[in-house]
């Protein structure tokens, strides 16, 4: 098992809001920044790439996945959350890969297959 996962350099948590969610996003951003030796993505007011929502990102290693996801469970506030590995393969790290805390939003999968042939 320890063996498989060699391939995932990291892991991304794409944190979504809206306008009337900002605020508990940043909260929520504030409290991972301050309890995780995370990298924190910049805002993205808007929909950018594959994601249908604002939204920003937190990137973290392998060995931190069971503290900050059990954490992201019972303090996400209501936000939806997708969490991902990297490994290479953009849109199965964003599909099969992929767990959401809350709804799971419908991505824009066309947008990173795009990606992958040029």
């Amino acid at each position: 098992m320890l063996e498989d996962t060699k391939e995932i350099a990291d892991f991304h948590a794409h944190v979504y809001y809206d306008r009337q969610s900002r605020e508990v996003a940043a909260r929520v951003r504030e409290e991972l920044n301050t309890k995780f030796d995370v990298r924190l993505g910049r805002w993205h007011d808007n929909p950018i790439g594959p994601h249908p929502k604002p939204m920003y990102q937190v990137a973290f290693l392998p060995e931190q996945f069971g503290a900050i996801v059990f954490w992201l469970m019972l303090h996400r506030q209501g936000l939806d959350i997708l969490v991902h590995p990297t490994t290479g393969n953009d849109v199965a790290d964003h599909t099969n890969h992929a767990l959401w805390l809350g709804d799971k939003l419908e991505l824009n999968i066309e947008f990173l297959r795009a990606i992958k042939t040029t």
